[in-house]
């Protein structure tokens, strides 16, 4: 007998092998385990220290999760300490994952990319170049687990998806990177595919862990520890009132470059240093909005997320890989569909859209700044955070 506050509803072949694979993965995630899904934040963000970037509103969370529909989940690994061992250790790795909705690898959303500087990595671009869509979920690690995290999608896919490579286009993994050998046994690379997974399963709306977490766990950014940094913006309602979210994996960036609303901020602490020698580089930044907006204007937005990078001081180096990602969840486009309508962004409003990228890809890279914690890795080496209590003081120098 079937209580009247029940209803039992049949579900797909591929929706109940996600839902199994999703509990298995869970229980692995738990924080019994070396890894964690989320681990605890200690820190504070840019605005909870009265620090405010930029003129236009953030959404309710200051997130990229602020986009109806998209969420983010993290896989965070971290063990060992002391000497490098290649293959054992000290470990300082993760797998970060932004879910642009519950079923793009069969609804579609609209896409775009944009180069800054090219000595980095972003994979399945050639699909979102020729088609102008995004298919598949996109993740971000570290340089030399991009290969492990490939696999874990994949066979993700397979499993949520048992159509695909039957019935169903095989759709290739977006997959990000940034470097972390200062912090991290690159060599051994660690991740597995139940790592992957487990960051999929993770995946949630509302707030996102920032700083040393998922992806960004070693990485430093302004000879700070960097990492995860999320922001967003809300545009006018009488331009739809849509959602702008940003979300970066920052690994870049010389001390005395950074600039935190026009204090330069790098040139005043001038002590917490990691070793010297260390030189970061690269930035991945994912945009994403609800606006409908077609290709050509999300390779906008992604230019003007660049220059959200800039006014935080970075410079774009030569051996930095600066890459940018921008969708839109507010055009779907269903697999298989002969025919698809849509209405779309009016180019004559973008200036605001411009103004939104930008800002919250700012604030999103001193979230992660401010996120993240002094972390010691390989060798001993340590990325000092960035210290908090000392900004207002800073800030207030320069009058602002």
């Amino acid at each position: 007998m079937i209580s009247s506050s029940t209803a039992y509803l049949p579900i797909s072949r591929r929706r109940f092998c996600r839902q199994i694979a999703g509990l298995a993965l869970l229980t692995a995630c738990s924080p019994s385990h070396k890894y964690l899904a989320a681990p605890p934040q200690h820190r504070r963000r840019l605005r909870d220290l009265g620090i405010v970037i930029g003129a236009l509103p953030t959404g309710a969370g200051n997130a990229i999760t602020d986009v109806a529909g998209v969420k983010v989940g993290h896989c965070t690994l971290i063990a060992g300490t002391g000497a490098l061992i290649v293959g054992q250790g000290p470990i300082r790795t993760g797998v970060t994952v932004i879910m642009p909705g519950d079923e793009v690898v069969v609804e579609h959303v609209t896409a775009a990319r944009f180069v800054m500087n090219g000595n980095g990595e972003m994979t399945g671009l050639g699909a979102v170049d020729q088609t102008g869509l995004l298919q598949t979920p996109i993740f971000l690690t570290d340089t030399s687990n991009v290969g492990r995290v490939m696999n874990g999608a994949l066979t993700w896919l397979l499993q949520a998806y048992p159509e695909i490579g039957d019935t169903a286009p095989v759709p290739v993994p977006v997959v990000a990177e940034t470097w972390a050998a200062f912090l991290h046994d690159a060599e051994g690379r660690h991740l597995e595919e139940e790592h992957v997974q487990a960051a999929i399963a993770a995946a949630k709306s509302g707030p996102v862990a920032e700083g040393a977490v998922g992806g960004g766990v070693g990485m430093v950014s302004f000879d700070f520890k960097g990492g995860i940094g999320t922001a967003s913006r809300v545009l006018p309602a009488a331009l739809g009132g849509y959602t702008i979210g940003v979300l970066v994996q920052a690994n870049f960036g010389e001390r005395e470059q950074l600039t935190i609303n026009g204090v330069p901020v790098g040139k005043e602490i001038t002590d917490l240093m990691p070793m010297v020698g260390r030189k970061a580089k690269s930035l991945i930044l994912i945009g994403a909005t609800d606006a409908p907006m077609i290709p050509a204007q999300l390779q906008r937005l992604c230019k003007r997320m660049i220059l959200g990078m800039a006014r935080t001081g970075g410079q774009s180096s030569h051996g930095s890989g600066d890459l940018a990602l921008f969708f839109s969840t507010g055009i779907k486009i269903r697999a298989g569909a002969a025919f698809t309508d849509i209405h779309i962004f009016n180019d004559e409003w973008l200036s605001r859209a411009h103004q939104a990228a930008g800002e919250a890809a700012e604030e999103a890279i001193l979230n992660a700044l401010c996120g993240a914690e002094t972390t010691v890795g390989i060798n001993d080496n340590t990325a000092f955070a960035l210290p908090l209590a000392r900004l207002p003081a800073i800030m207030r120098k320069y009058g602002r």
